[in-house]
């Protein structure tokens, strides 16, 4: 099935679930999904975006130009920027891009997994439809859960506030908020559900193969710190693929202009999500890098010398010290959100880390780093402290994973450790003279972390509420 004709098949499925009774209706023009190859087909959804704008700078690897800062009425990006945490932020998240289209991809998930059994046609399709919209459902309320609760504690997460799990086809659902405990509960059973019948190389790109599946287990038990469990599983997503770019040999091959590699060319690639849409990063000037990130890339890291820039005025502010990538995504795709293998690498690194395997550690960093950086730079050695490892891996993580929002969720569940809790501090403005500059820091313990639903979503159900103690104007 061609990218269109799965476009086309997702924009017939929303005038069907207009419908209460969608099976009962054929709209003029649409066709009736009846069978399960119709069914499996919708599993593959190109482009789904996941929007970060309601907490893109609650960072230290994100920056804003300063004119889009000084003198300007507070938005709930300059809030975040400058880490103001008694401000409103409540009544400026009047909806939210991020949770409108998290659940209705799990709706989409949802009326596959429910309705499938009763369509016509192969039983080993419709039981693969229903394992990929499992596996898909999880990826979903992963990311929900670590937007807008807690990071999981197990001390505390069965009393923690989670969010809606709508488990089931059901147009007119008014959920209760379950607990984080709750809410990981139901995306590890998905994920087990899921895993014995996954294929290792589906039809195409946009199904879920078993090497994202076992990398989302891997990093699903990574955020609960099972680290045994973690370790298994991303060995067994390695074992699937493993695959790295050379970009070092990428280099001396012309790089992006003269080679380049688009989306289905990408062998590192686990899985099509992204921040807005695949070609986002034909504006790359949209995630600036922040003088703190970009100061960690060395000269000889390829990561940043093929891809980013500093020297451009018009969305830069010149001696910052800040960057943006600036490579059109026909010329290299670049995987902002979906899971990748070179995150597989970094999975690894931290569970030996964790358990004293400081050398396993060290060489899983090392074989991701010899295909980013030429020379001798390339090769960390091994150090003799936990603690030390933790900062490597830490940090690599940073470098490979610099845009989305893998940096925001590691920040939320490293706080809660006092060895790698981190207080961010912002010093702004850098370049502007004519305005006081000021230091800014947002604590590891912050509520900011933990982002509010949007005032549509908690009008339209009185069940949901704010996972802090801020306010809701109603």
């Amino acid at each position: 099935m061609t990218f269109k004709t799965l476009a086309a098949a997702f924009v017939t499925l929303l005038v069907f679930s207009a419908c209460d009774k969608y099976l009962d209706i054929t709209p003029k023009g649409s066709q009736l999904v009846s069978t399960a190859q119709d069914y499996y087909d919708l599993v593959a959804y190109p482009n789904r975006g996941y929007p970060i704008n309601n907490f893109q700078y609650l960072v230290d690897d994100q920056y804003l130009k300063e004119s889009n800062v000084i003198g300007l009425t507070p938005n709930i990006n300059t809030i975040n920027f400058l880490f103001q945490e008694q401000e409103d932020r409540v009544s400026r998240i009047t909806a939210s891009s991020f949770y409108n289209q998290c659940y209705k991809y799990i709706a989409q998930w949802n009326m596959i997994i429910s309705l499938v059994d009763e369509s016509t046609g192969d039983s080993q399709l419709k039981t693969l439809a229903k394992a990929e919209a499992k596996i898909y459902r999880a990826f979903d309320y992963f990311h929900l859960i670590n937007v807008y609760a807690k990071a999981y504690d197990a001390n505390t997460a069965s009393q923690d506030g989670g969010v809606c799990i709508m488990d089931k086809y059901d147009l007119e659902a008014m959920p209760v908020k379950s607990t984080v405990q709750q809410v990981y509960d139901f995306i590890q059973k998905d994920i087990e559900d899921a895993l014995p019948h996954l294929q290792e190389k589906p039809t195409n790109p946009y199904h879920p193969s078993l090497a994202f599946a076992y990398a989302l287990k891997a990093k699903v038990h990574l955020f609960k710190r099972e680290i045994v469990e973690a370790q298994a599983a991303a060995e067994k997503a390695l074992q699937l693929n493993g695959q790295l770019i050379d970009l070092v040999q990428y280099e001396k091959l012309g790089g992006p202009s003269k080679t380049p590699i688009i989306a289905e060319n990408n062998p590192e690639v686990l899985s099509y999500m992204y921040v807005n849409g695949y070609t986002e990063m034909n504006f790359g000037y949209s995630y600036i890098l922040s003088p703190e990130l970009t100061s960690m890339f060395d000269k000889e890291d390829k990561r940043f010398s093929l891809f980013y820039t500093t020297s451009n005025a018009s969305f830069l502010d010149i001696g910052a010290g800040a960057s943006y990538y600036n490579v059109k995504y026909t010329a290299f795709f670049f995987p902002t959100v979906g899971l990748k293998t070179p995150e597989i690498y970094l999975m690894l690194a931290e569970c030996y880390a964790r358990q004293d395997q400081f050398a396993k550690a060290i060489n899983m960093l090392n074989t991701l780093r010899k295909t980013r950086i030429e020379g001798d730079k390339a090769i960390l050695a091994v150090p003799t402290t936990r603690k030390e490892v933790m900062n490597l891996v830490i940090n690599e993580r940073r470098r490979e994973l610099p845009i989305g929002y893998h940096r925001f969720f590691d920040l939320k569940r490293l706080n809660l450790e006092p060895d790698y809790a981190k207080t961010l501090v912002r010093v702004f403005p850098i370049v502007n003279k004519t305005v006081e500059q000021k230091t800014y820091t947002l604590a590891p313990n912050s509520r900011m972390y933990i982002i509010p639903f949007p005032l549509d979503a908690m009008k339209l159900n009185p069940n949901l509420r704010l996972n802090t103690d801020e306010t809701v104007p109603f």
